[in-house]
């Protein structure tokens, strides 16, 4: 679970709720059945005309998922070029096989990219083969996840449009109606405005923030894999573990970067006996 999320969630719900609360001893008037109908069920309901079925599933499975906490925005990637070069090592003291020795079924659940590009080096690919086979990998892995993304950004956009929608039908009934009870008129509006307001808050607290979120996490996976594409094609190419060191180093912030002779001790034989 990400702590930060659901905070962030609860109180971007605690704001609204608040300020109705404090603005108003009616904040009842705030509930109406048929506006919620309206703006989530037609914004709904719209994900699925526009998108096959499984990219709409896929879309609310990612929601679903924004409240879980995101691996690849929480890890050092320090660690990551540190992996790398004790795989550098590690092929200079007993070649590919030792390197085939560290792609376990741990690696291959946590880091799949990081052991399927493993597994090219120890296959014997060159460095240009397996950056053209990686570099089409992550075009395609973004494409896959720019569709769901896509999807809710569009529930976002589509959410106040049925917010609007509703609230001609408020207007409109209450038009139809202004003969008859002209006192009617003012808790007819307030309720006819009520489903714009939910279709704001479901497009501006809900679905928006949520796209952002899933944008920047993908981002952040996307990054860590690029530096880890690099650091691969420097192990296919048998280059030092220095070199590894200070290439891949560049994608790191300059305060976090990982240093030989720091952060093994100054024993480059340790890497036959770690894995990062």
């Amino acid at each position: 679970m990400s702590i930060s999320m659901l905070l962030a969630f609860i109180a971007g719900l605690g704001v609204v709720c608040g300020s109705i609360l404090s603005s108003t001893d009616r904040p009842m008037a705030f509930i109406d059945i048929p506006s919620i109908i309206i703006v989530f069920g037609g914004t709904f309901v719209t994900l699925f005309i526009s998108y096959e079925l499984k990219t709409a599933m896929d879309a609310l499975r990612h929601i679903g998922l924004t409240f879980r906490r995101h691996k690849d925005t929480e890890i050092s990637l320090k660690d990551e070029v540190g992996q790398i070069v004790r795989w550098g090592y590690i092929i200079q003291k007993n070649g590919l096989q030792g390197l085939e020795n560290e792609i376990t079924d741990s690696l291959r659940q946590n880091n799949p990219f990081l052991a399927y590009g493993a597994d090219l080096v120890v296959t014997g690919y060159t460095g240009a083969e397996i950056r053209q086979i990686l570099t089409h990998m992550l075009e395609s892995e973004a494409d896959r996840n720019k569709q769901p993304i896509d999807a809710i950004k569009k529930m976002g956009g589509d959410a106040p449009a049925f917010g609007m929608l509703g609230t001609l039908i408020g207007l409109i009934i209450m038009l139809g109606s202004m003969g008859t009870d002209p006192s009617a008129i003012g808790p007819s509006m307030a309720v006819a405005l009520v489903t714009t307001f939910y279709g704001i808050i479901l497009a501006r607290i809900v679905m928006i923030p949520i796209a952002t979120r899933l944008t920047f996490r993908n981002d952040a996976t996307l990054f860590k894999e690029n530096l880890q594409l690099e650091g691969l094609v420097l192990l296919a190419e048998r280059k030092s573990p220095r070199y590894i060191q200070d290439k891949i180093n560049s994608f790191v912030d300059i305060n976090e970067q990982f240093l030989i002779d720091r952060d093994m001790n100054g024993n480059p034989a340790a890497a036959n006996h770690t894995q990062g």
